[in-house]
């Protein structure tokens, strides 16, 4: 039962990278590589934040850990629309091809990446300070009480982001833009504005998982890799651009490569993921829940 857990927790984790990323990729109709850097940068946020709260004499874990998460998904929101209004905007201005697009949001990835390590070093990290305790025994499996926070907490901000998306006005605004820039124009819609607002969101998901999953691992430089290779992967499975197929891509990502680790080798782990991603582009390309997204050759 004890892999169960586990493979919720990834699972969970895999959904909000993915979902952060389908946002993004929604309204602006590019692979938004820079992510991963985001995702380490609201990491390195949050951990920064709850160690000088310690520091300066806040014993409180939980108020500890709560401004250092919320921390981090403001610095990953606003980093986000910084790379967008410095780097995306004038591309886009400009007309560039996906590729182009492409290309400069991985030098924003690697430029963030190197960044952090100047900072703080190559050197692994930890948020993970306080005593270990004895978890809960449930049907078999033992859970910490991290652990069921950090299932809580995704399984509710994956929830408001889905009744967010549907049911506000600007849920709607950015399913419009998403669908076409032009009409949404003609009716109101400020396409730029709304393009601000989802990377704010869709970088906040970022931080908040980085943040979420270092109460479990070490936090270091490279994080932001695989973080995003497994986001892209659970994306894409679930079927690009689809928000509920992105939870659904997460989820089987989580599932396969944890049982699946659990009969071969950990090493296995991403070897795992490929499989899945290649097994779905030959005989389901389209994915789970996979829509047609729109784009300015159509």
């Amino acid at each position: 039962m004890n892999l169960l857990t586990y493979s919720i927790i990834s699972a969970a984790i895999y959904s909000l990278i993915a979902l952060g990323f389908t946002l993004i990729y929604r309204t602006v109709k590019f692979f938004h590589l820079a992510h991963g850097g985001v995702y380490t940068a609201g990491t390195y946020a949050a951990y920064t934040t709850f160690m000088l709260l310690q520091k300066i004499g806040s014993d409180s874990l939980i108020f500890n850990l709560i401004i250092a998460t919320l921390v981090g998904m403001l610095v990953a929101g606003v980093l986000g629309i910084l790379i967008d209004r410095i780097v995306y905007y004038p591309l886009r201005k400009m007309f560039a091809s996906d590729l182009i697009l492409l290309l400069a949001s991985f030098g924003v990835f690697v430029f963030i990446q190197n960044f952090i390590q100047l900072i703080y070093g190559a050197q692994i990290f930890t948020i993970r300070t306080w005593p270990v305790k004895e978890g809960h025994h449930i049907l078999g499996a033992v859970i910490t009480d991290v652990q069921i926070a950090i299932i809580i907490t995704s399984f509710v901000v994956m929830l408001l982001l889905w009744l967010f998306v549907q049911n506000t006005k600007f849920g709607k605004a950015i399913r419009a833009v998403s669908d076409d820039p032009v009409g949404a124009s003609v009716v109101g819609i400020n396409p730029e504005k709304t393009i601000i607002i989802v990377f704010f969101i869709g970088s906040a998901l970022a931080g908040l998982a980085g943040t979420l999953i270092s109460l479990e691992t070490n936090i270091e430089p490279s994080m932001g890799f695989n973080a995003i290779l497994k986001g892209i992967i659970a994306a894409i499975i679930g079927g690009i651009g689809s928000f509920p197929g992105a939870v659904l891509g997460g989820f089987l990502l989580g599932f396969a490569e944890n049982f699946g680790v659990w009969k071969i080798q950990a090493g296995w782990k991403d070897t795992i993921a490929f499989a899945i991603l290649i097994i779905f582009l030959l005989f389901k390309p389209e994915g789970i829940l996979g829509i047609k997204i729109k784009t300015e050759k159509d």
